[in-house]
């Protein structure tokens, strides 16, 4: 007879796919470096003319450019940035004129903040809102929330931020057309909800598409079944049955969509004058300043590799078969 798994064990398991997910992130993280260097010496511009000007002469633009290394060879030139990377040294952004290290941090907590608002707006609404269309399977409930979330799935951030923003902000003045990072907990809301909210609506029909798969899945099982026919309440079957099995994938899904919330709201960000990543990352590379662009780029694969290891974790500590398929 096979002996049960111990607490040992299943830490064993759990060390052992922390391990292998910080391994893959680190090699990830490799060839994400990789690409984003290679990738900026493609846009088009130079970092000399850029900073100082059309009216710069060539020579002018040359002796820049030679001073911050931009005509040392590629592979000298990525080494360089790779190595002073790691060791806390990002450059100096040749358009703002100031450290990159602290800039990119700066622009990466405002970042954190608004997608950590929106997360709070949609996933306990995405998740109730999908659980409670599969129990109404079939119904007009279920219909109207499948309806709505493919709806907000299909809609550009940039439309959904327009809309609400000529809504709420100039038809009915209640939120300012552009955000600011807040200064305490009223400007806070004032600042960010209507921002937060584009995120959260996008966000709002993958989760609850996810919800509803999970929690269809869950009543479909046998064990839910002979939990019904034992006479168990309906709200300790959905606690005890139902609800266990839909936190998993929901984790996951999460974890996916923070590298988006963090690096890849460009469009929100940029429609409501936001001081964070992503519109540093567009301003950077319209400015062709590729310190800051490669930081904010490696900032945010950070950011997801984080996010997605938080998911696993969180996942196999919540699903003890995913443990089992780990070790």
């Amino acid at each position: 007879m096979t002996e049960p798994p111990t607490e040992g064990r299943r830490s064993s398991a759990l060390t052992r796919l922390v391990l292998t997910r910080v391994g893959l992130a680190l090699l990830t993280l490799l060839l994400v470096s990789m690409l984003v260097f290679a990738t900026v010496q493609l846009l088009p511009g130079d970092l000399g003319r850029t900073v100082l000007g059309p009216y710069a002469t060539d020579e002018q633009v040359a002796a820049l450019n030679d001073r911050v290394g931009e005509d040392d060879p590629a592979p000298v030139r990525y080494a360089n940035w790779l190595s002073d990377f790691v060791r806390g040294d990002w450059g100096t952004s040749a358009a703002l004129r100031q450290p990159v290290r602290p800039l990119v941090l700066d622009r990466l907590a405002n970042s954190l903040l608004l997608a950590l608002y929106a997360l709070a707006l949609a996933v306990p609404v995405g998740v109730a809102l999908g659980m409670l269309a599969a129990r109404r399977r079939g119904r007009a409930l279920d219909a109207a929330v499948s309806t709505t979330s493919v709806s907000l799935l299909a809609m550009p951030e940039f439309v959904v931020g327009t809309i609400l923003s000529i809504l709420f902000a100039v038809e009915l003045g209640w939120f300012p057309v552009s955000a600011r990072v807040p200064d305490d907990v009223a400007s806070f809301f004032h600042q960010l909800t209507l921002p937060a909210t584009v995120l959260a609506l996008v966000l709002f029909g993958s989760l609850t598409r996810v919800a509803r798969a999970a929690t269809l899945s869950a009543l479909d099982a046998e064990y839910t079944r002979t939990a019904t026919l034992k006479g168990l309440p309906t709200r300790t079957v959905l606690a005890r049955h139902v609800l266990p099995n839909v936190l998993p994938p929901t984790v996951a899904a999460i974890g996916a969509h923070v590298g988006y919330l963090v690096g890849g709201i460009v469009v929100v960000e940029t429609l409501f004058a936001y001081p964070g990543l992503g519109k540093l990352l567009l301003d950077s590379a319209l400015a062709h300043d590729l310190a800051p662009l490669q930081a904010c780029v490696l900032a945010t694969a950070v950011v997801v590799m984080v996010a997605n290891l938080a998911a696993d974790v969180v996942a196999s500590a919540l699903n003890p078969r995913l443990r089992r398929a780990a070790s």
